[in-house]
């Protein structure tokens, strides 16, 4: 919209100076290094912030910032925002907080105005309930600033662990994070890389090379699949930019503005609820994998499964969903992998997960087919009890409505951890083909008639009756069931209406837990 120019020619050259000063905030480094940045495949900060936000919603706070350095030629060399755009917008008409790198001004790197910025607009989103998104394209500290912007960047962590837990804090690398800049996005909730273009690590290949010779790209040491497969320090790989914005929207669809707000509810139109095809899902063989995704799709409103962590830690699927409009969190043992075995990585992502749920009153589903804990010196020599241990604490301490369905296996300690009656569910399904044991049948009956089978004519013949046996005496959900630590045994097909109505019953429950400054997870 064209703005009206004064008459008076003093205030002309005043609102002249203002509109230059516009444009030249608008070209951040200028337009060559803009170009350069699409050569990379990369989008300039105002032109992903343009993607991420409603169309003509987002505010611009500090346009006109710049540093405050002398040292090193900086004093001859000032740019009109100092590396980073920072503001507020909406998102499908939600308010949201953001700041968006600028790598076109000194490689994006963060001195004390930037971070000055950045803290600004993390204390607005604070104190308005909002979520933050950064997104991350930045050197790394201002090298010619010295401590300074080192404490720029504790000034960032600080904030990053005050707003934990009470507003979403999102990250998107979208180009190098090195050093203490892969911190901040440590902290914050989620983190999406963008392939090829974003890596993250505490330190680069040089040094690398330098203190383990070790010859290592930066695409290995800390790209997008590294981070996604291996470490699982990202919990989204997007194919590019526009994909990555993209699903940082689809993300915020399912969380609340704060933790103080319910998770979203949409609109929706009961209908028929069976789905005939689960009953077919759980196979006869008991040994024999199936997908648990599949589970999870006949059970959700078509389509609204949105996967965390999906190429991380595949014995374990988590993710966000809705059934009947109501936003929930899912946790799936996957017997596709590992035979849905729980190991550290599989407890760690569930851990992280459930808490994100608890902390903004997302309701947890948990879909359970486990066998136990993955045995071997590697797991325990990496501390499989600790980690283990972390999600058995999760779950104990989620005040959100919780509801369990055991397709098939629940066994021994794994039987607790996966969100128990024990541990605090607020209603247990099992399904027909459940299996509730101390353990398999064929290791109980080698340990409970080890001298019976020993002793006898044929050792295997003897071994096979003791496995029926016990078989029929605990591999089902049945003695669950009589001491109430199963709520109901369901047909498959019944299960997505169980779950709706379930649901609904907890919409208003109210937990506490025992007053305390805050507990002492096993970290």
């Amino acid at each position: 919209m064209a703005k009206k120019k004064p008459n008076d020619p003093v205030l002309q050259e005043k609102f002249a100076e203002l509109d230059r000063k516009n444009k030249e905030a608008l070209l951040g480094g200028g337009e060559q290094r803009i170009e350069q940045q699409h050569k990379k495949g990369k989008l300039s900060a105002r032109e992903r912030i343009h993607l991420l936000l409603d169309e003509g919603s987002f505010e611009e706070l500090g346009k006109f910032v710049m540093h405050r350095s002398k040292d090193f030629g900086l004093d001859k060399e000032y740019y009109l925002g100092d590396g980073v755009v920072t503001g507020y917008g909406t998102i499908n008409g939600r308010l949201v907080y953001v700041f968006s790198q600028d790598f076109t001004v000194f490689g994006g790197s963060l001195s004390e105005t930037h971070a000055e910025k950045i803290v600004k607009i993390m204390d607005l989103a604070l104190k308005n309930g909002a979520p933050i998104i950064g997104l991350n394209d930045s050197g790394g500290a201002r090298i010619q600033e010295g401590v300074v912007s080192l404490g720029g960047y504790a000034d960032i962590f600080y904030r990053n662990t005050l707003a934990s837990g009470v507003i979403p804090q999102i990250s998107a690398i979208m180009g190098p994070c090195a050093g203490g800049a892969v911190y901040s996005p440590a902290i914050t909730d989620f983190i999406f890389m963008v392939e090829n273009t974003s890596f993250m690590f505490v330190t680069g290949p040089n040094v690398v090379k330098t203190v383990t010779h070790e010859n290592v790209t930066a695409e290995e040491l800390g790209g997008a699949t590294t981070h996604s497969t291996k470490s699982g320090v990202t919990h989204f790989a997007c194919v590019n930019e526009a994909e990555c914005i993209q699903q940082i929207k689809t993300l915020l669809s399912y969380v609340p503005q704060n933790c103080e707000d319910p998770a979203p509810k949409l609109s929706y139109t009961p209908g028929d609820e069976l789905r005939p095809a689960l009953n077919d899902i759980i196979p006869a063989n008991p040994n024999q994998p199936y997908d648990m995704r599949d589970v999870i799709h006949g059970v959700v409103d078509e389509g609204s499964f949105f996967e965390v962590h999906k190429n991380f830690a595949e014995n374990i699927v988590v993710g966000f969903a809705r059934i009947g409009g109501r936003s929930i969190g899912i946790v799936g043992n996957q017997p596709a992998s590992l035979a849905g075995v729980l190991d550290i990585h599989s407890s760690i992502k569930g851990a992280r997960f459930v808490r994100f749920c608890d902390c903004f009153n997302v309701p947890l589903l948990v879909f359970e087919d486990v066998p136990g804990f993955l045995p071997g010196t590697d797991q325990e020599w990496n501390a499989i009890i600790t980690n283990g241990a972390k999600l058995l604490y999760a779950f104990s301490e989620a005040t959100v409505p919780r509801i369990t369905v055991i397709t098939r296996k629940a066994y021994g300690g794994a039987y607790d951890v996966m969100n128990s009656k024990h541990i605090g569910a607020d209603l247990n399904y099992a399904w027909p083909t459940a299996e509730i044991a101390v353990m398999g049948a064929k290791g109980a009956a080698e340990i409970i008639f080890k001298k019976e089978i020993a002793e006898a004519q044929n050792p295997q013949e003897k071994l096979n009756e003791k496995v029926d046996e016990y078989t029929q005496k605990f591999a089902n959900p049945y003695r669950a069931a009589h001491r109430g630590y199963i709520d109901e045994v369901i047909y498959p097909e019944e299960t997505r209406a169980k779950l709706i109505r379930a649901f609904a019953m907890l919409e208003n429950k109210a937990a506490k837990l025992p007053r305390k400054k805050h507990g002492n997870m096993p970290l």
